[in-house]
């Protein structure tokens, strides 16, 4: 009886066995299986993203091109005044009135789009004003050799000045 019992045991015990095998086999199966969806999940994910970034870089494109259009239509204006300022050269006083009204009104255009003068006055400040002469010692600004300019508060081009003692 004990050798029967004994074979019941092995018998059990290789059931057993092969059961629990059979469970770490699917439990492996399932990992994989789980594995592979979050793979295929962030392959998704990576695509679209990279579809989102061009996209939005294809929509920064149209939105320059839109805000160029919008500033050059409001130039076309300034053109067509130096056309007619062009055609009409046979008096002088005239057409120097003619091309300042010209300057003034791009100058306006460019201010509403944000554009200011930077003052080349008085004391140098490097973060406004380059330095092209320098005239003994001192650090005050004599003369504008080329006027530097703003655009929404960021400086776009310094102003190119002569500096020395007032």
């Amino acid at each position: 009886m004990f050798l029967k019992s004994l074979g019941f045991f092995h018998l059990f015990s290789r059931a057993y066995y092969d059961f629990k095998m059979a469970k770490k086999t699917k439990k492996k199966e399932s990992k994989e299986k789980q594995l592979e969806e979050y793979k295929g999940l962030l392959q998704r994910l990576q695509a679209e993203f990279d579809n989102y970034r061009k996209r939005l870089e294809e929509e920064k494109k149209n939105w320059i091109k839109c805000s160029n259009e919008e500033l050059i239509e409001k130039l076309l204006g300034v053109l067509d005044n130096f056309d007619l300022a062009f055609k009409n050269t046979g008096n002088k006083e005239s057409f120097i009135k003619g091309i300042e009204l010209v300057y003034s009104q791009f100058f306006s255009i460019l201010e509403k789009e944000g554009l200011k003068k930077i003052k080349a006055e008085g004391k140098f400040d490097p973060q406004l004003h380059e330095a092209l002469i320098k005239e003994g010692e001192g650090d005050f600004i004599l003369e504008e050799l080329q006027a530097g300019y703003m655009l929404n508060d960021k400086v776009i081009r310094p102003a190119k000045v002569k500096i020395g003692r007032k």
